[in-house]
Parts: C-alpha cells; structure tokens; sequence
C-alpha cells in the first residue's frame, strides 16, 4: 500500500542527528529522500558509532542509525558548480533541509529567499541550536550543550552529585521529531492553500524548553525552581526502589493506583485522600516500601504489580529491552537484506508508531557516501558531459 508521503521528495543538507533523523522519519513514510554530503566533508556521523571498522568505511552505526530509504548524493557546495547542480535539484523537489548556522546558506546563495524562486512551492527547513533569530542565532550546538544551556541537565541526577546529561541524545531526536511533524504540517498547508511553500525555523534550544515545559510553567507560575532529585518524585509511590536482588521503579501515580498499591501491600492505614496528603507523607510512605520491597526480587514485584494494574518495571539493559518479546510483536525493528555489503543483517528502528492503511516501513539500507550521485543528476537532465564538467570543477568526485 501506499506510504502517506508517497510523491514528495525531500533534499537533505544535514548532518549528525536532528537533521538526519527528521528526514529519516519522513523516509519511512515512502517521502523520496536525497541526502546531499561533501564527497571530501561528509556527515560526521559517517564516522561514529559501536565498530570501528564501520565507522572507518564511512558506514558508521551512529550514521545507519536514520540513513535507510535515503538515496545519496555528493555535491561540493562550495563550487559554483555544484551550488548550481543543487538549485537544479531543488527545482523538482517538496522539502529543503538544512541544519547548519544561521546565515551559511544564505552566504552559498542557497538560503530560502533564493531558493523559492526557483521553487516557490518548497518547503525550505532550517535547524539549528537556537533558532534563525535572536542575539544568539549564529552560535552553534550539539545535543548536550542544549541540555546544558536549557536547564535540563542542571535537573538531572542527584541532589548530592553533578549534573547529567541524559543517556540518549534526546534533544537531537526530539528536535528531529518536532521537524518532521512541522514540515508536514507545512506540506498540508501547501496542499490545502494555493501550493505556495514556507519557511519553517526549528530550534534545539526551543525543543529542549518544550521537553522541560510542566517545570517551565511552574517556574514562571510561582518560583518553584526544579532541582536534581535523583530517581525521587514529589508521590513516593513513584520512584525507584532496591529489591533483593535489583532495581525496582514503581508508578502508582494517581489516587486509585494509590489506593490499590497500599491495599495489595497490605497496608491500608497508608491510603492518602487527597495528593497533598500524599507530598506530606512522603518519608513515611517512602520508608514502608523501601521495608517492603527488599524483601522479593524484582521480577516478583514486576509482576504483582502489574496484575493489580499497577505499573512497574525492574530496571533493565538495553539488551533485556530488545529481547523482550514485546518487541518482537510491533514493527519496531527492521533486519535489511543486502548480501555482500556491509548493511547485511542490519537491524534499524524504524519509527515509534504504525498506521493501519500506510505504514511506516523500510525499502533499502543505507548507501555509501555519493552512491547515486550519476543517477539523481542524470535524472534532473545532466548528461555525460555535464557530469564530466562537474568532476573538472570538483564539484563531484
């Protein structure tokens, strides 16, 4: 069956996570997505990752990671040559997306002003660290200096330790995720409203606001400053506990679930009325179930609760994660098929969601830098000596 974004075509800039991961999630939907690299600077991602040897081969896990369903390309944006092989490519294209500093594409000519008209119906995306506006538009970040610069590493970890970054670069998948949603709301308005395109200005630092917002709105509510609590909620029937042999986190998180822990542990007389009630009581409760749980491994509890609809769950690797079956029962995962190359057996997230008449998949792995570059060109009208001008020019290799 058809994908949602079956017929649009995306033309790719970006670099690293956020950029990468938004037109990865536009991928999945069946969009026709062209990453354009350096042939001499290609995304950094090419060379990161869990294998070393991957990484040195340009085919890097942190790369693979939202590099399927993307046909490559190598331009040299700094030729004249290959700005104007770019343009020509825009010209047939839905989506631009770029995500370096404010005001480096527009200095290559490439900035949205100049590419709608070519293209007036292009959405043209920017992403970058704090927004296309702003004292600090030209300054750059990645994952954690947003966490550090946002406020939310300062919230994260203990109250006696240091501040944390969080494990997972969420600010980069949060960032790509909210671009994605924001360029195909932007296809929808085109689609609805004459066809006319839109620039559309995603910032991280925006993004990673968004991610803190309840501490947002009670800070500039009443003060209330959010501080690093550990694995300690403000109910101490939310949060992590020690059983005899692990890790236990427990979320009975409203009155009823509340209700329902205390009567299956027995103890009743621990019921709260109200959540005031609850902040108040918050060291006597805590203590009752630290006495309690200890008692039982994890799992016991994992499932006790559960069956009293409860949610918990013994603290887990990533590798017990996995191979949960649960995993095994959604679309989560896809195994690539690609004998003789290094994607053979390559196993990729896909998307956190499915859809029932169009859902997100996977057609082809990742590709080596510049895999298509001949074909996409060829394919917007350049012949053999076209293409043996731009190698002159090292435009393309």
């Amino acid at each position: 069956m058809t994908r949602a974004l079956a017929g649009f075509r995306v033309i790719d800039t970006t670099h690293v996570l956020a950029g990468p991961f938004a037109s990865y999630q536009m991928a999945v939907l069946g969009a026709d997505v062209i990453k354009v690299e350096d042939p001499s600077d290609p995304d950094q991602a090419r060379l990161q990752g869990s294998d070393r040897d991957l990484s040195s081969a340009g085919m890097g896990t942190a790369f693979m990671a939202q590099a399927s369903n993307k046909k490559a390309v190598a331009l040299n944006l700094k030729t004249e040559s290959g700005r104007d092989a770019l343009k020509r490519l825009i010209e047939t294209a839905d989506v631009f997306v770029e995500n370096y500093r404010p005001g480096a594409f527009e200095a290559l000519g490439l900035g949205y002003e100049e590419l709608r008209e070519r293209n007036p119906s292009l959405i043209y995306c920017s992403i970058s660290a704090f927004g296309s506006t702003g004292p600090r538009r030209e300054q750059t970040g990645y994952d954690s200096v947003l966490q550090a610069f946002s406020g939310m590493m300062a919230m994260t970890g203990s109250d006696d330790g240091d501040p944390l970054k969080c494990g997972a670069p969420v600010v980069d998948y949060a960032t790509g995720t909210t671009a994605a949603y924001a360029i195909t709301a932007a296809l929808l308005q085109r689609e609805r409203n004459g066809g006319s395109g839109q620039f559309v200005d995603v910032s991280m630092l925006d993004v990673a606001l968004v991610l803190c917002s309840p501490y947002v709105t009670g800070y500039l509510w009443n003060g209330s400053h959010p501080k690093p609590k550990g694995n300690r909620f403000p109910f101490a029937t939310i949060g992590q506990y020690r059983a005899s042999d692990a890790e236990l986190m427990i979320a009975a998180s409203n009155l009823e679930q509340q209700r329902r822990l205390w009567i299956a542990l027995g103890r009743e007389d621990l019921i709260k009325q109200n959540n005031n009630q609850r902040l108040d009581s918050h060291a006597e409760e805590e203590a009752a179930l630290s006495s309690i749980i200890v008692t039982m491994p994890a799992d016991y509890w994992e499932h006790f609760f559960r069956e009293r609809r409860i949610p918990a769950a013994r603290v887990r690797q990533l590798k017990e994660a996995l191979a949960d079956p649960q995993i095994a029962s959604r679309p989560l995962l896809h195994k690539h098929s690609a004998p003789g190359t290094s994607t053979d057996g390559l196993v990729v997230p896909v998307a956190g969601f499915t859809m029932s008449k169009s859902a997100p998949g996977l057609s082809f792995p990742p590709q080596p830098l510049g895999a298509q570059t001949e074909e996409i060109l060829r394919g917007i009208g350049f012949g053999s000596a076209d293409l043996e001008r731009l190698r002159a020019e090292g435009a393309i290799n």
